[in-house]
Parts: C-alpha cells; sequence; structure tokens
C-alpha cells in the first residue's frame, strides 16, 4: 500500500511545483523556480499560507500590479529559453483580472507561464462572497473564466482530488514547445485550504523532457527539392530559433548553402549583426537590404516565425509567385500562408536539412564560411551607413534624439548586455538599428506589443541572468502605464538599468494618426486650451522625480554628453539606477530612416477633412499590392 501525505490543496500544489523538472540534451532545469504573489482574501489563507509552509521549497517574490508579475515571469522565462519559468498567485476578483494582458501576452508570444488566481467559494457558504461575478444563467461562472481564450490550458479546481490531473496537465503543457503559453489553475478561496491525502507518489521528482522531434522524411525531402530549385532563397528567422538553442545550425546552413537571413522582432540577434550573412529586420520595421531580398526571393524559408502582419508587410512583400517554406515545432504555424511545411525542432531541422543538402554532416563544416563576397553585401554596408549616419552626435552639446539615444548605448553595451523593450516607437528604431553582439541580447516583445511591459520583464531577465547589465528602454507613455515594479527591483538589490525617453505622448501612434489622416488626435501629453483641445505646453509630469520617488538612483541627462556620462555610469552601478532624458522630437531631425514596407491600418474610407482624404488614397494605393499566397 503506497504512502500518502496530509496536505492542502495550496501545499500539495507547492510542493508538487517545487519536484518538476525539465531537461533538453542533457541539461537538467527546474520548471518552476519561483513564485510571484500578491495576497488578498482569496489566496492568503491558501497558496500564501503554503508558501510560508514550505519556504524551503519554493521561492517567492512580492509584486505591486498582478499584470507586471506575469511579465516578470513571462522574461524570466523568454531568458530561460522556455526551459524554466515562474508562477504567479493572486487573489480573487480584480487581481485575477489584472493577469488577463499578461497572459495574453505569454500565449501570443508562446512563452510558459504558471497562473494560479484565487477563486469564488466551490462550496457556496453563502452567494454572492465579496468580489463574485453573478452571472444570472451560469451559476459556475467566475471572472476568472476571462482567461480561458488566452490559456494554453485551463482548469478550475473544485475538489482536491482533482488537482492532480490538473497539476500534470499544467506541467505538461509548460514543457511542451508545440503547446506552451500561459496555463491557468483557477483556485477557489475554500478549496485552497482544503485537507487531503495525498499519494506520496504525486510529489516524487518528475523529469519532462523538452522534445526535439526531427522532421518528417517526405516534408524534409520536399523542402530540399524547394531549396535546390530556387534561384533567390531568403531565411526569415523568428524566436523558435532562439527557444530551439539552434542559431548554430541556422548559422551553418546560411554558410553552406549560401542564404542570407533575415529576421523577425523575436528572431533578432540569431547572427550577429556583423555576420556576412545577416541582412536584419524584415518587414514594416525591417531593413532595406532584408526587405529587397524578400520582394524578390522565388523561396521564402521561414524559421520559427508566426508570419505576422509586420513581417509580411500586410501580406504585400513577397513575390505573387513565391514559395514559403515553413520550419515550426506547431504544424499550425508551419502551414501558413500555403506554405511548405517542414514540421519538427528548429535545431534538429536546420541540421537535418544541411545534411541532405551538402551530403556532409554539419558538425563537420561549422566553421565554413561563403569564400565569396554575397550579392547582398553591398546593400549591408550601405545600410549600416544609414545605421552610422542616424547614430551620429556631431554636437555633444544638443539635445539627443531618441537614435541618438541608441547610438550612444551601442557604444558602451558587449554581448553581455540585454536590451528590452516592447511598444512605442522604440521596437521600430531598435529593429532597423540596434547591432545585437549575442543571441539573447535584442529582447523585444512584439507579438502583443504591450505597453508596460519592459520594466517588470527586465526584473525577471535580471533574475534569470544575474550579473549581465539589463536594460529597460521606456518612453513616457510606457512608463506612466507600468512604473510599479521598481519598487521590486529596490526591494530585491537588483541592479536593474531604466532608460527613460520623455518625448510628451504617445510618439508612435502620432506618427501613425497623422499617417492615416486622423492628425495626431489625442497623443500628446498637453494641457487643454481654450477651445478644448490638448494643444497647450506639456504637462509638468516629472518622471525622473516619480522614479526617484520608488526608490531608483536617478540621473538626469540633457545633452549628448550628459548621456553619454549617465549610460556609463548607469552601465557599472549596482543598484537599480534610471537614466532620464528629453529627447529632441521635431521629425526633420528624428534621424530614423523612414518604414521600408508597409503595413495595413484602414483609412477611413470617406470623410471631410484634407488629411484623411489624402490618406485614403495612399492606402488604396497599398492595399492593390496585397496577395495570398496559395
Amino acid at each position: 500500500m503506497s504512502s500518502v501525505v496530509r496536505l492542502t490543496v495550496a501545499q500539495a500544489l507547492v510542493r508538487f511545483l517545487a519536484a518538476q523538472h525539465t531537461e533538453r540534451d542533457g541539461v537538467r532545469r527546474r520548471l518552476i523556480t519561483a513564485t510571484w504573489g500578491i495576497f488578498g482574501h482569496g489566496n492568503v489563507a491558501g497558496i500564501g499560507q503554503a508558501l510560508v509552509e514550505h519556504a524551503d521549497l519554493m521561492p517567492y517574490h512580492q509584486g505591486r500590479n498582478e499584470q507586471a508579475m506575469v511579465h516578470a515571469a513571462v522574461g524570466y522565462a523568454r531568458q530561460s529559453r522556455r526551459l524554466s519559468t515562474h508562477a504567479v498567485t493572486t487573489s480573487i476578483g480584480p487581481g485575477a483580472t489584472n493577469l488577463v494582458t499578461g497572459a495574453a501576452l505569454a500565449t501570443v508570444n508562446r512563452l510558459p507561464v504558471l497562473l494560479l488566481p484565487g477563486d469564488t467559494f466551490a462550496t457556496r457558504p453563502a452567494d454572492p462572497v465579496l468580489q463574485q461575478l453573478e452571472v444570472p444563467w451560469a451559476g459556475e461562472v467566475s471572472v476568472n473564466d476571462c482567461l480561458r481564450p488566452v490559456s494554453r490550458y485551463f482548469d478550475r479546481i473544485t475538489r482536491p482530488e482533482a488537482l492532480i490531473p490538473a497539476a500534470l496537465a499544467a506541467a505538461r503543457v509548460l514543457t511542451d514547445p508545440a503547446e506552451t503559453g500561459a496555463v491557468t489553475l483557477a483556485l477557489p478561496q475554500d478549496v485552497q485550504a482544503e485537507a487531503y491525502d495525498w499519494p506520496a507518489e504525486f510529489f516524487a521528482e518528475r523529469i519532462w523532457t523538452v522534445r526535439r522531434p526531427r522532421p518528417d522524411r517526405a516534408e524534409l525531402t520536399a523542402a530540399v527539392r524547394a531549396l535546390r530549385a530556387a534561384e533567390r532563397p531568403l531565411v526569415i528567422a523568428g524566436g523558435g530559433v532562439k527557444y530551439s538553442e539552434a542559431e548554430d545550425a541556422l548559422r551553418v546552413l546560411a554558410e553552406r548553402a549560401g542564404l542570407p537571413v533575415a529576421c523577425t522582432q523575436a528572431g533578432k540577434g540569431v547572427l550577429p549583426f556583423d555576420h556576412p550573412h545577416d541582412v536584419g529586420g524584415v518587414g514594416h520595421t525591417g531593413t532595406a537590404p532584408a526587405n529587397a531580398l524578400a520582394r524578390t526571393s522565388d523561396l521564402v524559408i521561414g524559421v520559427g516565425t508566426r508570419h505576422s502582419d509586420f513581417t509580411t508587410a500586410s501580406g504585400t512583400l513577397f513575390r505573387p509567385d513565391a514559395t514559403l517554406l515553413n520550419i515550426n515545432i506547431t504544424g499550425f504555424d508551419a502551414h501558413k500562408q500555403a506554405a511548405l511545411p517542414l514540421v519538427g525542432d528548429a535545431r534538429e531541422t536546420l541540421t537535418a536539412l544541411t545534411e541532405a543538402l551538402t551530403g556532409t554532416a554539419p558538425a563537420a563544416t561549422a566553421a565554413a564560411v561563403s569564400p565569396a563576397p554575397a550579392p547582398w553585401s553591398s546593400a549591408r554596408r550601405d545600410w549600416q551607413g544609414s545605421v552610422a549616419a542616424a547614430y551620429a552626435t556631431p554636437d555633444p552639446a544638443a539635445r539627443p534624439t531618441q537614435t541618438q539615444v541608441l547610438g550612444v548605448l551601442d557604444t558602451l553595451v558587449t554581448g553581455d548586455d540585454i536590451v528590452i523593450n516592447a511598444a512605442g516607437s522604440l521596437p521600430g528604431d531598435l529593429h532597423k538599428l540596434w547591432r545585437p553582439r549575442s543571441s539573447d541580447q535584442y529582447h523585444v516583445e512584439y507579438g502583443y506589443s504591450c505597453m508596460g511591459y519592459e520594466i517588470p520583464a527586465a526584473i525577471g531577465v535580471c533574475l534569470a541572468a544575474p550579473g549581465r547589465p539589463v536594460w529597460a528602454l521606456v518612453g513616457d507613455g510606457t512608463y506612466l502605464m507600468n512604473p510599479t515594479e521598481i519598487v521590486t527591483a529596490v526591494q530585491e538589490r537588483l541592479p536593474l538599468k531604466v532608460v527613460i525617453l520623455q518625448n510628451h505622448g504617445y510618439a508612435s501612434i502620432g506618427g501613425l494618426s497623422e499617417a492615416v489622416g486622423a492628425e495626431r488626435f489625442g497623443t500628446d501629453y498637453r494641457f487643454r486650451d481654450p477651445d478644448g483641445h490638448f494643444t497647450g505646453p506639456p504637462l509638468p509630469v516629472d518622471l525622473a522625480a516619480n522614479a526617484a520617488s520608488l526608490g531608483m538612483r536617478v540621473l538626469r541627462a540633457h545633452t549628448v554628453r550628459d548621456l553619454r556620462e549617465a549610460l556609463t555610469d548607469a552601465r557599472a552601478a549596482t543598484v537599480p539606477t534610471c537614466v532620464y532624458v528629453e529627447t529632441e522630437t521635431a521629425d526633420s531631425v528624428s534621424g530614423a530612416p523612414p518604414a521600408q514596407a508597409w503595413w495595413d491600418v484602414p483609412v477611413a474610407e470617406t470623410s471631410t477633412r484634407p488629411s484623411a482624404v489624402k490618406a485614403r488614397e495612399e492606402y488604396d494605393r497599398h492595399v492593390t499590392a496585397r496577395r495570398r499566397h496559395l
């Protein structure tokens, strides 16, 4: 007869999670390395008590905002290549619904995070209870059901014994590279505290092998045939290359087959910027060399990418007769754009493809480089000239532009630094201009492009990569969305570096607004004028003082010279440090190259405003180039 252990549901869950591990390529890691939590009446006596009971098994981090805790867990998971992550516990009601945005971000980006929201009483001793949503036609519905569409797995644990299959299913999804994303186990507050006799085997150490499936032979043969027939092939590398640790396999294939490699936001850095086969970002925020190749390519090889509208320029970037070949661990992504699918782990599939093409094991040719200059070499040099021009700082006493801020930072970083961003105008500038020195230096979340991601995600990265300089680059709009986790960085004594670029408004959407005929309406942070419009002076908001009030050391930079000194100081700092800089916002001096490809944002079909009429004419011209690849 097997032994049993009497624990509450919450205690059992914590003990179970502490015993779960992943293993890939012979390397074992703990799956859930810590739990984030904000406690309320819906989890304090359950998960909260369990974390006290088993403090030796499960480290705890105190958050200030539930959405931000998810972002921190996601940042940790991304830096850990999806092999480890964090759990997040919240109370019921608003604490639980605050998880939704973070869960959506995790699932959109295929990144694992475990969500443990409290839920209303399963036994319904009083109905309704505090913060309960009442649905007249469905008594079992709670606000936690809004997490269903943004979770890769959802379960509500209404009986203690139901935890066993649910916990195993949660771990399975978290560790499956083809299924992973947000996983939600909703925990009614009474069930959390209920005791049960658990089989001891439930708490035994369990190893979840992270599979590396090899491609199907027939699909591989078709892919090799397509590549050999192609005259102008192009690789588009996505985040799946990084999560598979397939950078070397991609490099070898590119070198042996003579392939240019473009990258999505998630894939940027799979090759260092100075590698001769790297042509930079592709799509709406991409580089001129990459987009020129994409427009003329007869075979587009996507590796670990979702082919979002930014990548495909809303379906206008590739030739009408181009063939797409998608290498992806999920059949869902591999079949997009009616592509030739090649389903499998990125590293294993690229290795098999190289061997099939060359007849030589990739390991034997790992050091080989194309002997002759590539046809795209001249375009690469020209683009690097554009980058240098955008980064140039001819007047050290001038207020810097946004691209000059990036340029100064570029001169200071090494391959150890990690740069984090998600929203605003910075992702476009970074995708076009940033020069990554290592595969994990560039961390831009652009699947959900969530304002407020940067600071908490940077905390997660700091925890996953201790000792490395971690930079959170934020505009004033993003900062105002979610600055609260600065307190957490201070509490944890993490040497996070936050760079606040103050441009007094939503600069990115302001530019888009102007382009689509909306005349920058509602995008500047200004006082109302006598007519009721927001065209008065800039608001007297001091974000540097705000950051200081939350416990950060703050360095103010007024000029390019100040900026260089402040960034140098921040990089060496051992405490959370903020560099605050007001940027020059005039379009004539922004320095950023214009968009190299279109993005579909529908424009008003009829209007009395000349700007909207003109924008619609431009829209109609672009939309005719859209095509479906069938």
